[in-house]
């Protein structure tokens, strides 16, 4: 941590005496302020191992969890009081944070030290998470009130009361308003370590109802590193409590003071003085279930027969394209509370939407509008625009993992384990051969994987360079990955659902690969997908 502050910047826009710091405040400091300073400054408390320990100790007594409740840490920072829930038995646990560079940091912390638990950026106010799903939501180290509108706290209490079970537990570790109004201090300073120090300046907002604070951090020898504003609401318990009961929440109960500890016992501003409360959700009778479907009529876009269609075996509808398609509408037709009607031509498909109006539609164009698979996002697309709800990916989603090497990278981003991998662009006028053998080569765009054959798998050198000049000849205009191919079992996992209202996972499916021939590489190529007298077909 050190290394970051101590890097030589350009200096920083400082603005020296200010009378006003409300007028300074930005409406949104909570998307920049939780950095590596943000530890720098806060470390005392928030790497404060014991502190920690003892959060802890106070929410497993005050809501009872017990291993094997689902806990959302929310406003997680990063990710201390999930690591310490994990390595005590608890969980599964969620960890949730708006900054990215503190999700990441906690992503980091749990690998190192072993710990299973999942971490995501995310919104308070806007939860993506099923309903009903975790026993204890928990906000602990004065995270809750930083929005400029009073409804904005209101929002995230509603989205808490939504993913919680019913009996559930909201745990809140929140400043002491009532008594930081009458004794916060106006200005106050600390060295945060042998190099940097920091000034703070506090006032209570027009309103009386946030405070205030300023902090500048210099380094003693560079000057000033950071000048920045930040702002809590302050809820005294009075107030706190009928917030939770306007919002829904029951069984509210104080459990007392939280006394932070720091180890450098200086300056523990709002963390000094802290009250922890709990609240649950309350159980209500299940709502009646909807009486037949929400859409009764649904229409199913597919892909055009009458049009070619380049990925296609010989560029055209094959019979086992239109056996799939009527075991498809077969398997459709005993859903006897649904009337399906069917969208093939795509000459006419704005025509027939505009006309027909569907309730619902079942997207099943993978190949794309016009049988062109770099335009499958223009059906949702065109969905989207005519205002009518649809099933699958979003068009955005569509073009981003049309782009194998930007799923990699998001991939790798998330730390999901990936490849080792090299991209050529189609000017590229020499190659690197790979550094390991045996390499995958694939083209960077496409799907139904056109371009992965039985010789995409290469084991040498002049392998490599004769799959390369077909890759070459055959995609003139898309980009080539070679990657690190990964031997071993083969996975896949359809889910049904959206975030936020419940996903369902269908069973896991293993590729077996016992009956291919042994010459032959164990992928699911082109091969297995269009050509019925491949050995990879059945």
């Amino acid at each position: 941590m050190n290394n970051t502050l101590d890097k030589p910047k350009a200096p920083p826009r400082t603005l020296g005496p200010v009378v006003d710091l409300e007028r300074h405040l930005p409406t949104d400091w909570w998307r920049t302020l939780f950095n590596a300073i943000y530890l720098k400054t806060d470390g005392d408390v928030v790497e404060n191992e014991k502190a920690t320990a003892r959060e802890v100790d106070v929410l497993v007594e005050a809501t009872g969890i017990e291993s094997g409740d689902a806990i959302l840490d929310l406003c997680c920072g990063h990710g201390r009081h999930s690591i310490e829930l994990v390595r005590r038995g608890f969980g599964p646990v969620t960890g949730v944070d708006r900054s990215r560079y503190l999700i990441r940091l906690a992503r980091k912390r749990a690998k190192q030290s072993g710990v299973c638990a999942a971490f995501r950026e995310g919104d308070a106010r806007r939860l993506r998470l099923a309903e009903n799903s975790m026993k204890c939501v928990v906000l602990f180290g004065n995270s809750f009130g930083y929005f400029e509108r009073e409804e904005d706290d209101r929002a995230v209490l509603e989205a808490v009361l939504r993913v919680l079970q019913p009996s559930g537990t909201v745990a809140l570790d929140i400043a002491n308003g009532e008594w930081l109004r009458e004794h916060f201090e106006p200005r106050s300073w600390e060295w945060i370590d042998q190099n940097h120090f920091v000034c703070r300046e506090r006032s209570l907002a027009t309103d009386g109802r946030r405070l205030i604070s300023r902090e500048v951090v210099t380094h003693a020898e560079r000057g000033v590193i950071a000048d920045q504003f930040y702002a809590e609401r302050l809820y005294s318990w009075s107030d706190i409590r009928a917030l939770l009961e306007r919002v829904g929440f029951t069984g509210i109960v104080n459990h007392g003071p939280l006394v932070g500890l720091s180890d450098r016992a200086q300056d523990l501003g709002m963390m000094a003085h802290r009250i922890f409360i709990t609240a649950r959700k309350p159980v209500r009778m299940m709502p009646k279930r909807r009486l037949g479907p929400a859409f009764s009529n649904v229409t199913v876009i597919l892909g055009d027969p009458s049009l070619p269609d380049s990925v296609k075996r010989d560029g055209v509808y094959n019979p086992e394209d239109f056996e799939t398609l009527d075991k498809m509408k077969e398997a459709l037709e005993q859903l006897k509370t649904y009337d399906f009607a069917y969208l093939t031509r795509h000459d006419s498909l704005l025509a027939d939407l505009l006309e027909e109006k569907p309730d619902f539609v079942l997207n099943l164009c993978d190949e794309g509008f016009q049988n062109d698979a770099f335009k499958e996002l223009h059906v949702p697309a065109l969905l989207e625009i005519l205002g009518i709800p649809y099933t699958g990916a979003g068009p955005a989603c569509l073009g981003l993992c049309y782009h194998k090497a930007h799923v990699r990278a998001i991939a790798q981003c998330l730390e999901i384990p990936v490849p080792l991998e090299t991209l050529y662009n189609p000017e590229d006028q020499t190659a690197t051969l790979p550094s390991v053998f045996p390499a995958l080569m694939k083209p960077n765009f496409g799907d139904s994987s056109i371009g992965i054959t039985k010789d995409a798998v290469v084991r040498t050198t002049e392998e490599f360079f004769g799959y390369w000049e077909w890759l070459r000849s055959e995609f003139p205009h898309s980009p080539l990955l070679v990657q690190e191919f990964l031997s071993g079992p083969e996975y896949s996992v359809a889910i049904i659902g959206n975030p936020g209202t419940g996903m369902t996972a269908l069973p896991i499916l293993e590729v077996d690969y016992s009956a291919l021939p042994p010459e032959l590489p164990p992928i699911l190529g082109y091969e297995s997908k269009w050509l019925p007298d491949s050995p990879y077909w059945t």
